[in-house]
């Protein structure tokens, strides 16, 4: 059985290998919804949806496995930065407090129709960080990949006083609970 990745991110890919996941990446076709009136489970979970869904016509048969992660705080719905001025208004937010990282995860067996959805929330405390460090971080470029701007397994990670949760749910793939998904479709990695 073929399993795809309906995903882009290089690091969503990078820990699939990691764990010796053999699949086939595919760029989803869907646009992201807006974020509003939706909670935060309910948001994740939709675009996860929309995504594998979206690859659905591509494939012969197969497992899709789609994702979504964004960060919350104060109740906003933070995703990747539009550019560098709303990178630098996130990392302003999030400077100095905590904030959740939600991770939706959907499995998705063309043919059967068959569908698994799952969803991860981290806690994440940051330090507080100050203006030149946050000009200085966006000028790297970094933060307008990632929920939230920044990347904790990256250069962001110096901004990181401590979490609670799955480390990996914050990178964007939350490996342990996608391990226990995918024996339910009886792969095993």
């Amino acid at each position: 059985m073929t399993i795809y990745l309906a995903s882009e991110s290089p690091r969503r890919s990078m820990l699939l290998q990691k764990i010796g996941l053999n699949f086939r990446r595919i760029k989803p076709n869907a646009e992201e919804i807006s974020e509003e009136d939706l909670e935060p489970e309910e948001y994740v979970i939709t675009n996860a949806v929309r995504k594998a869904r979206s690859i659905l016509p591509q494939i012969d048969e197969g497992i899709i496995i789609a994702a979504d992660t964004i960060v919350v705080k104060d109740s906003e719905i933070l995703g990747k930065p539009l550019d560098e001025k709303d990178a630098i208004r996130m990392l302003s937010k999030l400077s100095g407090a905590s904030h959740d990282v939600y991770t939706a995860i959907v499995l998705l067996e063309k043919g059967t129709n068959k569908m698994e959805v799952e969803i991860e929330q981290t806690r994440v405390e940051m330090r507080k960080i100050s203006s030149k460090q946050i000009q200085k971080y966006v000028e790297s470029g970094e933060p307008l990949d990632a929920a939230g701007a920044y990347k904790i397994q990256e250069r962001g990670a110096k901004f990181i006083r401590r979490i609670e949760g799955c480390y990996y749910n914050v990178v964007g793939l939350p490996i342990s609970m996608l391990v226990e998904m995918l024996k339910k479709f009886n792969v095993y990695v």
